[in-house]
């Protein structure tokens, strides 16, 4: 466990952050003294959709643009408050017409087009169930979804609904299928009421559901309700530290929970402006992006980064990026080697944010306000009570490898597993939500990740982390990626095996075998050398890509099934297959 720290200066902070004093805040929070900051309903109702927009709509932010998006073809839109607030109401009272209801399951099978972030609000303020799928989505990830949430009615567009229509006959609860840019729902939108009654929520009412995949079975609905829109805002307010006169773009897709935590709920309560590009990642486009919107807070992808990355800091010096004063990353742990390049790129380190669907919200994450130990997942959000504990629930000590555990009854955790009430029990021990993740706390309080509880490898007696060994590959020069796992052996137990994408000067290169061996061999010295003697990989496999999550996570379980001749099981939230 590497610790290099980045000391935080004045600096470092253009404007003071949020969050200005974490200690004491951690010391003295209670979730209740927070909740005024939310808009409740007289009868101490909510709904996590009013909450993000509509609230706004009863102060000068009612013409604040809320949303700037932009399509690959350089199609763009703009949206205030109060566009979107009537336009979800138009959706929510076109869903009511086709007699969707609280509770119901409403499913969106869209591309980031403004019509899917309509469609949420909508269903969400009528009381129903939003359940978001990601448009790359073939028919069986379809049908299980589908199936398994009895969903009622599914939004989609043209291009998409054949893929819905070849499973349509498996499906009998799906009574309609709204295709949004249809004529005639042309039409029903413009001639639809833009005046809404909202419902009035419990906290713990559903509000949405997202599926995960799992090594084996089939995906699980993870159910969260309205009170989650509580820490989805207060983690935006002080780790994205997101304030008014911010312009922020979060990469994620929607079909994924940072989508609608951080591009919907939690981002749209803080009310600030938000940019949605639409298109494919590209490294110059990215950057004229930022650039055209004078993009102050910017929350993307370690997988992104690491993409960026090759391109080097000479790319990043054509674009004016004086506004940029925030970056942050999620969906797989943040390897130090890309903080380092974003301090020489940006002049500024992302701040990694560690967090899972069935979490709802940033739950241990590097605070603007906080130094940061490069590789470190940084401390528990205020209210929070995080630990590392063995198997059967009891805490360990600092520098102790366990489990990485939350206390349960955060307002973001999941309600249940849908239809999987023993699945959902069997996340909790001796009163632990236990995550999955492996890894240890400092004497200094600072979490550091390991990896999936089923990645861990255990070589010649020794646990090693997947992402350590990653970390270390990546930091050479000659590669962009790398994924990790353990190999069974007769001598070893495991051995580390080690699958490489390299640079595009070095692919051509390796087409010679004593280069590409000799290659090998030194990046396994190296790994060696910066890790310890029993942590390098033993065998290193060059290949183009990495199985990967639309989120970024790198799936090895893929790479061992692959590599053992096993079944892969679920793939469809894979980004290519």
């Amino acid at each position: 466990m590497k610790s290099v720290l980045y000391k935080k200066t004045k600096k470092d902070f253009k404007i003071l952050p949020n969050l200005e004093d974490y200690e004491r805040t951690y010391e003295r929070f209670n979730w209740k003294d927070w909740e005024k900051e939310l808009a409740w309903f007289e009868d101490g109702k909510i709904n996590a959709a009013y909450n993000a927009v509509d609230r706004h709509v009863d102060t000068w932010r009612k013409n604040k643009i809320a949303l700037y998006w932009e399509d690959d073809d350089g199609t763009q839109k703009k949206y205030t408050f109060e566009d979107v607030a009537l336009a979800s109401n138009k959706m929510g009272n076109i869903l009511k017409d086709f007699d969707v209801g609280r509770g119901d399951r409403v499913f969106i099978f869209l591309p980031r087009i403004p019509e899917l972030f309509f469609s949420f609000l909508g269903i969400l303020k009528i009381g129903a169930i939003a359940g978001t799928l990601f448009s790359a989505f073939q028919e069986q990830a379809l049908e299980d979804r589908l199936a398994n949430s009895d969903a009622k009615v599914l939004i989609t567009n043209s291009e998409l609904k054949p893929r819905v229509d070849k499973i349509r006959n498996k499906l009998p609860n799906l009574k309609h299928i709204l295709v949004v840019d249809t004529e005639s729902f042309t039409k029903t939108f413009a001639h639809t009421s833009s005046e809404l009654h909202i419902s009035h929520m419990d906290p713990e009412d559903y509000a949405f559901m997202l599926y995960t995949s799992g090594t084996t079975g089939k995906p699980k609905g993870i159910v969260h309700g309205h009170g989650t829109v509580l820490q989805q805002y207060l983690t935006a307010k002080w780790v994205l530290d997101l304030k008014d006169e911010d312009t922020y773009w979060c990469t994620a897709d929607p079909g994924w929970v940072t989508g609608i935590a951080y591009e919907i709920l939690g981002s749209w309560a803080c009310g600030v402006t938000s940019v949605i590009f639409a298109g494919r990642f590209d490294p110059k486009r990215w950057y004229q992006i930022l650039e055209k919107y004078r993009i102050t807070v910017w929350y993307t992808a370690p997988t992104a980064i690491r993409m960026l990355m090759p391109k080097g800091t000479q790319l990043v010096k054509q674009f004016d990026f004086s506004s940029l004063r925030h970056m942050c990353s999620v969906g797989e742990p943040l390897n130090p080697e890309a903080i380092t390049w974003a301090i020489s790129a940006f002049g500024m380190p992302f701040h990694d944010t560690w967090w899972q669907t069935e979490t709802g919200a940033m739950c241990i994450v590097n605070f603007p306000c906080m130094d940061i130990k490069i590789g470190a997942m940084g401390k528990p959000f205020p209210g929070l009570t995080a630990a590392i504990v063995d198997d059967q629930g009891k805490v360990l000590k600092d520098n102790e490898e366990g489990n990485i555990a939350l206390k349960p009854g955060w307002p973001s955790m999941m309600q249940t597993v849908w239809r999987r009430p023993q699945k959902y029990k069997s996340y909790f021990v001796n009163n632990w939500y236990i995550t999955g993740d492996r890894g240890m706390r400092d004497k200094d309080g600072y979490f550091w990740f390991i990896g999936r509880a089923d990645d861990v490898i255990k070589t010649s007696g020794e646990r090693v982390g997947p992402f350590e060994v990653e970390s270390a590959l990546v930091a050479h020069p000659a590669v962009i990626e790398a994924g990790v796992i353990g190999k069974p052996d007769p001598l070893r137990g495991e051995i580390i095996k080690a699958f490489v994408v390299l640079q595009s000067d070095q692919q051509a290169a390796i087409s010679n075998k004593k280069v590409g061996d000799k290659l090998k061999e030194e990046l396994s010295q190296f790994v060696k050398k910066h890790l310890a003697g029993h942590a390098y990989p033993r065998e290193i496999e060059f290949i183009d890509k990495l199985p990967k999550t639309r989120s970024g996570k790198i799936m090895r379980r893929i790479l061992k099934a692959k590599e053992m001749g096993l079944p892969v099981g679920d793939t469809s939230t894979l980004e290519e297959y």
